[in-house]
């Protein structure tokens, strides 16, 4: 009894040690805005629909930085009991100086203004600190009959420390738990595995650094995704293994039967196409109708449910979410007679893909819709009212994607967009005056993902275009903007700007010499950091092509005394090449190719790779000297 006793005593000794910042390793804290000191998750599944998530955080914030990994957000609906919610806060010493109970916290809709999503709501804390640094310990229990989305194993983040964090999910022997495991070796997590019981843990985990163009988080890290083989979702009952039977369950339990709309709708959508010939025309005109007539609401996938709001519902309230106006659009299309799916998406800048060898709910977190067209796939996103027909940018290109037909579920990959293809075409003029004053115009044309960068330019303020390209041509000093013309093409997919500005000054003239660097328009100047360790690989997940034209007329009582070589630079990683063509006394003509590939190389070719950068940024600001007459 005694030994008990003392295991006991130790236990909460050992627990009331990690609520101080005075016993934090401080190894522990390099790189770090938080040290999670204790992460325990516990997952207990009781039945095919029955489960409990119990959690239990302890964290040392130790900057402003480091709030968000405190945690407590509680999800909760109609499906989703909340259990238990705390916090308690603990100054540098340990000593308790808050106690933050449920009612205290935040309770809101998860969805603003969408009476569609009444039952999806969040508890949040929302707490202003004394002082930096305090601990936090965050307690939460949930209760939910939906087993369909098992909580994984994601220890790690970036700026983040770890002492102890641990997994624990229990589940009945009848049951299988399938898995998908990354990078747990390389991070020294420990593994127990019996039967009806799975543990995961790590301890002692320093913060990590991003490091400029290394893979995505999600290829990097430590991760566990877990899939119940047999779960409950809504009432429905399922036994699903692969993607196939995922599919297949998604659209006869979720999707069937949602995507129809009234007659008038239909006879609207009818009279649209009367006079289109091809299915493509069709679903161009039917893709415009409906993003005139609908607004997107943001409700991620797994807030809002799985099920998206019937299509019928849409038509009348004009806004859904991702998944609601993709099977809007679906509808529409079935009007037609274009066949069309329902697609999961890993959606994100950071090219996240589906794993062909793990299916389950886990994997997603945004929904688009896929026209085969005769094997040409078409990929549709029908949340933003401005994206081109077609278009899906870097948002969910270059991807595996789960795509739900009546026949099941079928892994496909949205479109790499080509270096080729992500083009941008500068051409302009500029003059130089005796005073080394610049008057200029410029045309910018972007295609492909470039395009992504520019077109929601047109929507701007008059006065944020003005502030944008004074930034974007920043190598030229008190730029003033003329005038400013955008014209979005959605047809080619193609954004042009053009820009007049005049700027003082931008030749610099040193008794009878004035010095000026020709690239006024598209310089690089931006060297990617240097680290003296680095840890992850190099991955530059997208090439592109820029390709520069410009005429520059020289002022009349100047003469060009120096003038740089011309360049042709080629490396794994890209080329470069400039060159600079005297068309008569006055006049010179400039042309400029810079082409990124993108690939993964080993860590050690980052080095290599910032060395072509800094050249590049070395020719992008040479010189050309003029001398007066």
């Amino acid at each position: 009894m005694i030994a008990v006793l003392l295991v006991i005593s130790n236990f909460v000794k050992a627990q009331d040690d990690l609520k101080s910042y005075l016993t934090l390793p401080q190894e522990l804290a390099k790189n770090a805005n938080a040290v999670i000191r204790l992460s325990e998750t516990v997952v207990d599944v009781k039945a095919i629909n029955d489960m409990e998530v119990t959690q239990k955080r302890i964290v040392t914030v130790l900057n402003e930085n480091g709030l968000k990994q405190i945690g407590a957000v509680v999800w909760y609906d109609n499906d989703i009991k909340v259990k238990n919610v705390e916090v308690r806060i603990y100054d540098q010493a340990g000593r308790q100086i808050k106690k933050i109970r449920e009612r205290d916290f935040q309770d809101v809709s998860a969805v603003d203004g969408a009476t569609m999503y009444t039952d999806s709501r969040v508890k949040y804390l929302d707490y202003t600190p004394i002082s930096y640094p305090f601990t936090a310990e965050f307690t939460s229990a949930i209760q939910t009959k939906n087993t369909a989305n098992v909580r994984g194993f994601r220890p790690l983040g970036y700026y983040v420390g770890v002492q102890k964090s641990s997994y624990k999910i229990y589940y009945p022997l009848s049951f299988t738990v399938h898995k998908k495991e990354l990078n747990l070796e390389e991070f020294g997590v420990i593994k127990d595995e019996k039967e009806g019981k799975l543990v995961y843990s790590i301890e002692n985990v320093s913060g990590i650094k991003p490091e400029a163009y290394s893979p995505s988080e999600a290829d990097l890290k430590p991760s566990v995704f877990l899939a119940l083989n047999k779960f409950n979702y809504d009432g429905v009952t399922a036994e699903i293994n692969n993607w196939d039977e995922f599919g297949k369950w998604m659209y006869q339990n979720l999707l069937n039967g949602r995507a129809t709309v009234d007659e008038a709708t239909k006879a609207k959508i009818r009279s649209l196409i009367l006079d289109a010939t091809t299915d493509r025309e069709k679903a161009k005109i039917i893709y415009e109708y409906m993003q005139n007539k609908t607004r997107y609401i943001s409700v991620q996938v797994g807030i809002g449910g799985f099920q998206p709001i019937p299509a019928e519902e849409v038509d009348t309230v004009g806004y859904g979410d991702c998944k609601g106006l993709s099977n809007y659009m679906m509808a529409l299309l079935k009007i037609a007679g274009i066949e069309s799916y329902y697609t999961h998406v890993e959606a994100g800048d950071e090219i996240v893909g589906f794993y062909d060898d793990f299916a389950s709910l886990a994997q997603g977190n945004h929904v688009i819709l896929n026209i085969p067209n005769n094997g040409d796939d078409i990929w549709l996103e029908c949340t933003s009212q401005k994206v081109p027909f077609g278009h899906i940018g870097k948002f969910t290109d270059d991807r595996n994607v789960l795509v739900i037909t009546p026949e099941g579920g079928k892994l496909k990959h949205t479109k790499k967009y080509t270096t080729e293809e992500n083009l941008q075409e500068t051409t302009g003029m500029y003059t130089l005056d005796a005073n080394g004053n610049i008057k200029a115009q410029a045309t910018i044309k972007t295609q492909g993902i470039q395009y992504d960068n520019r077109y929601y330019l047109e929507d701007r303020s008059d006065v944020d275009k003005d502030k944008y390209y004074k930034r974007y041509f920043q190598t030229v000093n008190n730029v003033n903007i003329d005038n400013i013309e955008l014209k979005n093409d959605k047809k080619d997919i193609a954004f042009t700007e053009k820009i007049a500005f005049n700027a003082d000054a931008y030749g610099v003239a040193t008794g009878d010499r004035m010095l000026f660097a020709p690239n006024a328009f598209n310089r690089l100047t931006s060297i990617p950091d240097r680290y003296r360790n680095r840890k992850f690989p190099l991955e530059i997940q997208r090439g592109y092509y820029d390709q520069d034209a410009y005429e520059i007329t020289l002022p009349s009582d100047y003469t060009i005394e120096a003038i740089p070589e011309d360049v042709l630079y080629e490396t794994k990683f890209g080329t470069y090449s400039y060159s600079i063509t005297q068309k008569d006394d006055q006049t010179l003509q400039y042309k400029r190719t810079f082409k990124i590939n993108d690939g993964l190389y080993p860590k050690e070719e980052y080095k290599n790779y910032r060395k072509f950068i800094k050249k590049i940024v070395r020719y992008d600001g040479s010189k050309i000297v003029l001398i007066k007459k």
